[in-house]
Parts: C-alpha cells; sequence; structure tokens
C-alpha cells in the first residue's frame, strides 16, 4: 500500500457496513405523489453529505519533489461494455426512493451515493419498479448505478458505471453534472497510489482510473490532470477528502509523483455520453476550493418499470455433444438450468433472460456452451 495517499477500500463487507450507517437498503414502490412534502422546501433542509470516513482528518501534507511519469495516461475506455442503467427518483418524506431501469441479462445492480453503497438489487426475474431507498440523504449528492453481469461481482462482471445522478435542490433525481460541468477547473492536491486489485466502485486499479472525493468531482466523471493524463473517477480513499485527488501509477512511478499541486479540467466523456441536470434547480455548494457553479438545465425521466417475470417451461437437459436440444428464441422467457441450440451448439442457461442470443459478447454470462450438437 503506498504511504502517501492512505488507501481504503469500500468492498463486500465494509460495503453492507457503509450502507447500514447511511440509512440502506429498502426495497418497495415509491410513495404515492400526494403524500409528498414541498420537495424544494425538504430538500433545502437536508444536512451537507458528509465525508464517507467522517472520523479520518488527513494530514497536512507539502508539495514533493517530481518525477514525470514513464507515460501519460490514456481515458480508460469502457464504451465496449454493456450500457449503464439509468435511475430516477425523488426526495420524499426524508428518504429518497431510486428506482433502477432494468437492462438486458443484468443479474444484479448496486448504487451508490457519493461513493457510498446505498444499495444492491438481485434481478431473479421479479416484477414491479426495482428500488432502493436512501433514507439518510444529502444536499446536492450525486448517485451511480451499475450493472452486474455475474453474481461474483469482479470487474469483469461489470457494465458501464452510470452518469451521475444529481439530487438537485428542486428535491428531483437527474443525471447531471451539479457544480462540475465540462470545462470546470479546480486546484488540487494531487497525490498517488499503486495498490492493485479491486477499487471502491469494483473496477480494477488500473492507470486512468483516479480516486477522489465524490462529493467534488463525483464517479462517471473524467478529468486532465497536468503531467500525469485523463483521471476517470472511480475509486475513494481515507485521505482523499474535498480538495484531493489520487491518481494510479504503477510501481515506483506512485512515488516518484509525490505530492503535488494541480489545476485539473473536467472534460467530456471522450466516448460518447452524460447530460446535465434538473431544470431550474438551484445550485448545491460543493467542498472543494475553488469550486464553480453552474445551473443545470435538463429534467429527469419518468420512472421505468421493471421486466416482467420469466413464464417459459424446461427445454430438456441433453449432454454435450448429443443431439440439439430445441431451438433459442428471441421471444422465449428462459430461466438458469434450461438447455437451448443454436448455431449448432447446446447452451445451458445461468440466469434468467429474454432475447439474449446464445454466443453473443453481451449475452456471456446468461449462456453457457455445452458444445457442438447434431440434429
Amino acid at each position: 500500500m503506498h504511504a502517501i495517499s492512505k488507501r481504503a477500500r469500500l468492498w463486500l463487507a465494509a460495503v453492507a457496513t457503509a450502507a447500514a450507517a447511511a440509512g440502506a437498503v429498502v426495497l418497495g414502490p415509491l410513495a404515492p405523489a400526494d403524500a409528498a412534502p414541498a420537495p424544494q422546501a425538504a430538500a433545502a433542509a437536508l444536512p451537507a453529505c458528509p465525508f464517507w470516513a467522517g472520523d479520518v482528518t488527513p494530514p497536512a501534507r507539502s508539495t514533493t519533489p517530481w518525477v514525470q511519469p514513464s507515460q501519460t495516461a490514456p481515458a480508460v475506455d469502457f464504451a465496449t461494455r454493456p450500457a449503464a442503467p439509468t435511475l430516477s427518483g425523488s426526495l420524499v418524506n426524508g428518504s429518497v426512493t431510486i428506482t433502477v431501469s432494468p437492462v438486458p441479462n443484468a443479474v444484479g445492480y448496486r448504487i451508490w451515493r457519493d461513493g457510498v453503497a446505498v444499495g444492491y438489487i438481485s434481478y431473479w426475474g421479479q416484477t414491479g419498479p426495482l428500488t432502493v431507498t436512501d433514507a439518510s440523504p444529502c444536499q446536492g449528492a450525486y448517485y451511480d448505478v451499475v450493472a452486474l453481469y455475474n453474481t461474483d461481482e469482479s470487474d469483469a462482471s461489470m457494465g458501464q458505471l452510470s452518469v451521475p445522478y444529481w439530487l438537485g435542490s428542486n428535491g428531483t433525481l437527474a443525471s447531471g453534472a451539479g457544480t462540475v460541468p465540462v470545462g470546470t477547473q479546480i486546484s488540487m492536491t494531487v497525490t498517488s497510489y499503486n495498490d492493485v486489485g479491486s477499487t471502491s466502485s469494483g473496477y480494477n486499479s488500473q492507470l486512468g482510473v483516479c480516486a477522489t472525493d465524490p462529493r467534488v468531482i463525483p464517479w462517471g466523471t473524467y478529468f486532465s490532470v497536468p503531467g500525469y493524463g485523463t483521471c476517470y473517477a472511480a475509486d475513494i480513499g481515507t485521505w482523499i477528502q474535498n480538495d484531493t485527488v489520487d491518481v494510479w501509477l504503477p510501481g515506483s512511478q506512485a512515488d516518484n509523483w509525490g505530492v503535488q499541486n494541480r489545476t485539473i479540467t473536467v472534460i467530456a466523456n471522450p466516448y460518447g455520453g452524460g447530460s446535465t441536470g434538473p431544470t431550474g434547480s438551484p445550485t448545491p455548494t460543493a467542498t472543494a476550493s475553488s469550486s464553480p457553479t453552474s445551473t443545470p438545465t435538463s429534467t429527469p425521466t419518468s420512472t421505468p418499470t421493471a421486466s416482467s417475470s420469466p413464464t417459459a417451461t424446461g427445454t430438456g437437459t441433453p449432454a454435450s455433444g448429443s443431439t440439439c436440444a430445441a431451438a433459442w428464441k428471441s421471444s422465449t422467457s428462459y430461466t438458469p438450468g434450461q438447455i437451448v441450440s443454436y448455431a449448432g451448439n447446446n447452451y445451458t442457461a445461468s440466469y434468467y433472460s429474454t432475447g439474449a442470443v446464445p454466443n453473443s459478447p453481451a449475452s456471456w454470462a446468461v449462456w453457457t456452451s455445452d458444445g457442438p450438437c447434431t440434429g
């Protein structure tokens, strides 16, 4: 572990602990609109968003000598992964109920507020809205969601991380940059780390994946760092608070970076995507020094509903290399354990699915090949 940046991970049991402290997961329907108080007044009364590890105070750090890294960090590319789900929701009776729009073939969804887990949804074909409730919302919070395509929650199981969703002071959740639109410049203390393995978001540590205070630079944001390259915000750290960023570098390059002062610049997603926040929402106050302000302009989408549960019956259990099972049909809903044939091979379903083509790159977590078949 690199000594300068003081890393920490929220993962598995640690995630559950943080979620419980945040008021965590309640699965259920949205509250009826006529039960809601005036959302703007209620949102204005929310407390400021706390740092996820509130009992940690970083020591004072001075600028150190700097050795230029051996490479420039490129913009990490997650565009080849399945697209992120969308979120919608609003502040009702002191809680934010968040609805996730289901995406094909996903077996679960993780939701964060400012880098702290507030919900996990396991999808097994249930009907009705897929919701979680943040019982401890705060002013100007940023929410993110990722779809999981395998139950091991590894980097390989994850789709794209969503754009940040901003809780405006009108009490509505919508995609938007809040106080950090493209072009924002913030003077930052920039440290470095070289830890390997999973980050707090679940993506693996790598060049171009950086740690931020998500209240200041929300997860899912690209930004440039002079002398380093392009960062993608997807990690946190106990000392990475307010106006501090932690960049990833391999081996001794992390030590050679030391502690530097840099003016970072928020940039657009180089691979497309991104939008602005709720119409007419007064700008929340960010906690970074020199933080600019901007009024978002877009409106949130309507509340989506989950896809219906599967209804198909079994298709038999032929062994590998045997007679082909019943042919896969795009209109049929399949359940785990069912076997189909497609393009001369048998496949066994690992998860519930409808329309997930066997042997398609997007369906790798849904179907397991049983090998060639005849007939």
